[in-house]
């Protein structure tokens, strides 16, 4: 038997094949590079940056997770609505009785009438199948019922700090549908509006907050629902201890003689509510008022009756407020 004798490799041969294998293993270093795995550390920082599709809100009776964008939206808070509006932001129903001037558009077939500010149409807010519901105010006290049927927000301003807490409802209302910027700009102006009311209050004189209602007068001081005059705005009151009852003090005629203000700001709830007897114009014109500096200077304001009274809130009605306020003391 004859046996084939094998020929050894050559040098170049060895030299080929090792170079091969180098390539083989740079490719799988390469390939091992472009697709690193992504460690906990990475994911964390991934869900940070994501956008929220819901978010946690703290308000005035306790803390709502409530979605991000929220589009079928119920408010029975009139000043939030007038806000949501000023920001492009649609609802989808509201309390649709007597609403008041401009206000008037949302009784518009394309609105859900959901009952009235202090009684809810629980039928319809369950047929509605909302993603978030307001209350404030007036219907701050049903909070507990809506709640149970959807996210419910409760923005009811704080007296004590009016200003401050209109700002961080409007703030809050920002954070829920994305429009931060819009909220900050709306901000920024209304506090340069009230930086130039406080200018022209400090040579103004001092002021009673009056409201008349079916024949009747109050007044009204620092701290109540329309301190924003003093407490705010920064016009002196001409007196200080009224009590800051709802619908304020009760007092008499001879009360106006004696405090005898600068200035008179009054609020007709007979037109406001569309109720009562007479007007604040009527009610107001007799003597001893005839008396007072306010009348005598021409100095009585008959103030927008929706916007005090019945919005009493939110960031677009508190800029119109202000904005009345200082059309007064600039004449």
């Amino acid at each position: 038997m004859h046996l084939r004798a094998t020929r050894p490799r050559t040098r170049t041969a060895t030299r080929t094949a090792a170079a091969l294998a180098t390539v083989a293993a740079l490719g799988l270093l390469s390939a091992c590079a472009a697709t690193p795995t992504k460690t906990a550390a990475d994911a964390a920082e991934s869900a940070e940056t994501a956008t929220p599709t819901e978010i946690s809100v703290t308000h005035a009776q306790g803390e709502t997770i409530v979605p991000v964008n929220p589009v079928r939206v119920l408010t029975f808070d009139i000043a939030s609505l007038t806000t949501l509006d000023a920001l492009g932001v649609d609802v989808l129903g509201l309390p649709k009785a007597n609403l008041p001037g401009d206000l008037d558009k949302f009784n518009a077939d394309d609105y859900l009438n959901i009952g009235t500010l202090f009684e809810p149409d629980y039928e319809a807010v369950n047929a509605a199948a909302p993603d978030l519901i307001i209350v404030a105010g007036r219907s701050a006290a049903v909070y507990p019922e809506l709640a149970a049927i959807a996210p419910t927000i409760d923005l009811t301003n704080d007296a004590a700090d009016f200003t401050a807490s209109v700002i961080a409802g409007t703030e809050t209302l920002g954070e829920i549908f994305e429009k931060q910027d819009e909220v900050a700009s709306m901000v920024a102006t209304l506090e340069d509006s009230i930086a130039d009311v406080q200018d022209a209050a400090a040579d103004a004189g001092d002021a009673l907050i009056v409201m008349t209602n079916a024949g009747e007068i109050t007044a009204f001081g620092p701290g109540s629902r329309f301190g924003f005059l003093h407490d705010t705005l920064g016009i002196t009151p001409a007196v200080d201890d009224v009590e800051a009852a709802t619908h304020g003090e009760a007092v008499s005629f001879e009360f106006l003689v004696e405090t005898d203000p600068a200035w008179m700001f009054v609020v007709d709830r007979d037109s406001a509510t569309a109720s009562g007897t007479g007007n604040a114009a009527e009610v107001l014109d007799n003597e001893l008022v005839a008396q007072t500096a306010a009348a005598q200077d021409d100095h009585i304001v008959f103030v927008d009756p929706v916007s005090w009274y019945i919005v009493n809130g939110g960031l677009v009605n508190l800029q119109a407020v202000t904005n009345e306020v200082a059309a007064a003391l600039a004449e």
